[in-house]
């Protein structure tokens, strides 16, 4: 069983400093307003009382306001593609970000929702960000996967080595022969200094977004944590679309 009382005495600090610029903000602007500052603490004091409901909104639109402000800050580095780690349609105008890791079961799950989204939106482009972080071997199939892409054959690699279960040595050497690589170019390119730039910038990125875990998804502006189906993706790609 997980220990929650860190996080939710973070949760509780964090209602409590958004009370606090509630009562602040809106107390200060009547203030000015009105000229009675200090009678207009105690109306919105109390009404916040009256009303803690508004705390968690404040919180998730202050989160989705600064979450949309780092966003935009990294926008093209996220949707830039490695040459070849791409699904879909590759010239798609429609983009969707998906940061995985082969080691990642929740990743695995989620190749079927992304395929049936695939199916359902020819103009879908799917930007792969390999973010090995899960397990020594996340890293050594992530390299594999970046030198698929480089001949072409990302897609069947990625089936492949989910399809495969965990990434070990020999998982990896299996799915990349069933995508076909010519395996000397593919070993060398894996260990070229541009994947491994690839990598840590990839890692960089997640971080500057907030992501901890994967798969994580940017759709549009939405960013999404978590394994969370195809319907849910499927609404922000409409809402990207829109």
């Amino acid at each position: 069983m997980h220990d929650d009382g860190p996080r939710l005495s973070g949760m509780m600090l964090a209602g409590g400093a958004v009370a606090v610029a509630l009562i602040a903000g809106a107390a200060g602007w009547a203030g000015a307003r009105y000229g009675s500052q200090g009678a207009m603490e105690e109306v919105v004091r109390s009404y916040i009382l009256d009303h803690p409901e508004i705390i968690p909104e404040a919180m998730e639109n202050l989160q989705n306001r600064e979450a949309g402000k780092a966003l935009a800050e990294v926008r093209g580095d996220v949707e830039r593609v490695f040459p070849g780690a791409v699904m879909g349609n590759p010239d798609g105008k429609l983009v969707m970000v998906e940061f995985t890791d082969f080691a990642c079961g929740y990743c695995r799950k989620a190749v079927e929702d992304v395929d049936a989204l695939i199916a359902a939106n020819p103009d879908l482009k799917v930007v792969i960000r390999e973010l090995p972080i899960i397990s020594p071997q996340s890293a050594e199939a992530a390299r594999m996967g970046l030198a698929a892409a480089a001949q072409g054959k990302y897609p069947a690699f990625h089936r492949a080595m989910f399809a495969a279960g965990q990434p070990s040595p020999e998982a990896i050497e299996s799915a990349a022969r069933a995508a076909g690589l010519d395996m000397a170019q593919a070993r060398a390119f894996a260990e070229s200094p541009q994947v491994e730039m690839e990598l840590s910038r990839n890692i960089q990125i997640a971080q500057q977004l907030g992501f901890s875990g994967t798969p994580s998804w940017v759709i549009g502006d939405r960013m999404i944590a978590g394994a969370v189906g195809a319907d849910a993706l499927a609404e922000a790609i409409e809402d990207a679309r829109s």
